[in-house]
């Protein structure tokens, strides 16, 4: 973009004040974490650190029964590791594009694929479509989370955010949702002409239909992590 209104010009270029954030950007697909105590990242992400950091995995009952029935029936959320000590802790998710968002006693919606790293102050729960067809469309489960913190996702490329109103809804394709607000509840559809068109093998598509006031961040790529029958 060349051409700006002056109050966008000014936010664009005006200089930026000193501030050390606990979640950087060193690059646009590696995430940097000053660590002072621990953090939830997504088991395996870790390329490097320094100093000294301990790595535990998530223990089966580390989040209480409700939530261990949930990832052992649904397979959502990716494991999950806890960082602790104090250094710095360098993550990537296989050449992903990151973004780190900061929650201010608000939450957001996310796919448990997409999801990097978050801080030990946020709280989370896994949620599911209410639609009984999402359980058979697999990997359409995910992951809400909500208070104040940081919050670090992934998609394949640059991502693309889309307001919902209530006089618009959007439509999505599962696979390229990333994530959306958390007061936003998606109804999932099936369109079995659209399939046709898309090159589904089973000649139907599932659909998820956000109707409003909030967002949903979509991605250029369909990350299916298993298929339906």
């Amino acid at each position: 973009m060349s051409i700006y209104s002056l109050s966008n010009f000014l936010q664009e270029y005006a200089q930026k004040p000193d501030v050390v954030e606990a979640f950087q950007l060193e690059s646009d697909q590696m995430l940097k974490i000053d660590l002072n105590g621990d953090v939830w990242i997504k088991t395996g992400s870790m390329v490097a650190y320094k100093g000294v950091i301990k790595f535990t995995r998530e223990k089966m009952m580390e989040h209480g029964l409700g939530k261990a029935i949930m990832k052992s029936i649904t397979g959502e959320g990716a494991a999950l590791t806890k960082a602790q000590g104090r250094g710095e802790l360098f993550l990537a998710d296989n050449g992903k594009r990151i973004s780190v968002i900061y929650l201010d006693s608000n939450a957001i919606t996310v796919n448990g694929n997409d999801l990097l790293a978050f801080s030990p102050s946020i709280q989370w729960d896994i949620k599911f479509l209410k639609n009984v067809s999402s359980i058979m469309a697999g990997g359409l489960f995910n992951m809400q989370l909500s208070g104040r913190g940081y919050v670090a996702i992934t998609t394949h490329y640059k991502p693309l955010i889309l307001m919902v109103t209530p006089d618009k809804p959007v439509v999505t394709d599962p696979y390229a949702t990333v994530a959306w607000s958390s007061n936003l509840i998606p109804e999932l559809k099936t369109d079995i002409n659209l399939g046709t068109f898309i090159g589904r093998s089973s000649g139907e598509t599932f659909q998820m239909f956000f109707r409003g006031q909030g967002f949903v961040v979509v991605q250029p790529y369909e990350e299916v992590t298993f298929q339906h029958s």
